[in-house]
């Protein structure tokens, strides 16, 4: 058998880049079927949106509960890159926080309907939990201190507090097409800031 040259591994990493390339248009697929439909949606829907045969998914995702936790996963890692980059490109630390307060309760929207999804295997909801806390706890923090230091919020606020608030604040938007939590969520960041002249 010949030797390959240096060109020999190219296929396999093409193979590779494509395999990858295919994933995460499933997974943003499958974040914006989830949006719209809930965790349930048929498998089909998500295939027809990334443009994928229903092999494909499966190949990536033996399970649906897999789905759902790469989804989450997926969501979790974009929100946590996320505030550093609108930290370096906002106008301000209090825009960056307002931005990344936007894509969190995009993300918490996401996630409707992951515990029913994942009852069947609570280590797994737990291990979730743990990995959004984890991930996202110190990315908020960044923020508020950057705020802070910049003059534009008081100091004080914890990091679990607010994202545990705006969380709360997020419950029942999927039964109520009349309840929009982002307008409230946005008189929660107004009442962190620091009153002019102070």
């Amino acid at each position: 058998m010949a030797a390959e040259g240096p060109g020999g591994d190219s296929p396999p990493r093409s193979k590779r880049a494509d395999a990858q390339r295919n994933r995460e248009t499933v997974l943003t697929a499958a974040a914006e079927v989830f949006a719209t439909s809930g965790v349930d949606a048929p498998i089909r829907q998500i295939a027809a949106r990334a443009g994928v045969g229903m092999a494909t998914i499966y190949r990536h995702f033996p399970t649906r509960a897999d789905l759902v936790t790469a989804v989450y996963q997926h969501q979790i890692e974009a929100c946590a890159e996320a505030g550093p980059n609108l930290l370096a490109r906002a106008d301000s630390p209090l825009d960056a926080l307002h931005q990344w307060t936007d894509l969190f309760v995009d993300f918490l929207v996401t996630k409707h309907g992951l515990a029913d999804a994942l009852q069947s295997d609570s280590d797994r909801f737990a291990a979730l939990h743990a990995y959004f806390l984890d991930r996202l706890l110190p990315v908020c923090a960044q923020l508020l201190d950057a705020a802070v230091e910049a003059g534009d919020i008081r100091p004080g606020t914890q990091p679990y507090e607010l994202m545990r608030g705006i969380g709360n604040l997020c419950i029942g938007r999927d039964d109520d097409p009349r309840y929009d939590p982002r307008r409230l969520i946005a008189l929660l960041l107004q009442g962190l800031q620091r009153p002019q002249g102070t």
